[in-house]
């Protein structure tokens, strides 16, 4: 079967599945998808995961704007295919939060091209890379102390961005100050897993965390990180 006709027959069971009541209760930040039949996550996961793994059907998948082909690529993707050649084609596909979070959790986390990833994606002009890196690397196997200024770096330049743009009128379908929420959010998922696994690790991100400043982002990771992390 070619890759037109496994996605119709795929798009069908997804189809029967539709709710637009989920579908208009939707809340994410970016940019909205071509097609959203408001399938819920749990049966996206379900229906995707009993396809058979197969990263080039994956990838074929994961380029159609619709919003569950898309989330089903990440569960189809094979995380051992994963190269850093394919990094610009998998974040050309990560448009709002949803695909990131997801990405995180059914792939980009479990591939050993994190690392490579993580580098590439946590300084990135694109904030939703930023948050997918973040994400990803707290959901990692591979989590190291080596990933804290990295974070830490993120959330005070996003928060340092969303105060400047204050001013000025959003030109993109995800705003400064969200964004900057998002990175905060992504960080505290990091640091807080990574000051988890031992003492030396949680006293560096609390010292870390120390050197952020007052901007609405930076105290959030404060307080989060102040009682995820106590001793």
């Amino acid at each position: 079967m070619d890759f037109t006709s496994r996605m119709v027959a795929l798009l069908g069971e997804l189809r029967r599945e539709r709710n637009g009541a989920v579908a208009d209760a939707m809340r994410c930040y970016g940019a909205p998808y071509g097609l959203n039949y408001g399938v819920s996550l749990p049966t996206l996961r379900k229906l995707a995961r009993a396809e058979t793994p197969d990263h080039d059907f994956a990838r074929y998948l994961y380029l159609q704007e619709v919003r569950e082909l898309r989330l089903a690529a990440l569960h189809i993707a094979r995380p051992e295919s994963l190269t850093p050649d394919e990094f610009p084609a998998w974040a050309a596909g990560i448009v709002n939060s949803e695909v990131a979070e997801e990405a995180a959790f059914a792939f980009l986390s479990r591939s050993a091209a994190l690392p490579a990833l993580f580098d590439a994606w946590i300084a990135d002009p694109n904030p939703l890379l930023r948050y997918a890196a973040l994400q990803s690397a707290a959901r990692s196997d591979l989590l190291t102390a080596a990933w804290i200024a990295p974070a830490v770096e993120a959330v005070r330049r996003a928060a340092v961005c969303a105060a400047e743009s204050l001013s000025k009128p959003a030109a993109a379908p995800l705003s400064a100050s969200s964004a900057a929420r998002l990175i905060a959010q992504g960080a505290v998922a990091l640091l807080s897993a990574v000051g988890g696994l031992n003492e030396e690790n949680r006293q560096a991100v609390l010292r870390a965390a120390g050197s952020l400043g007052k901007l609405p982002a930076e105290d959030y990771v404060h307080e989060e990180l102040t009682w995820r992390l106590e001793a």
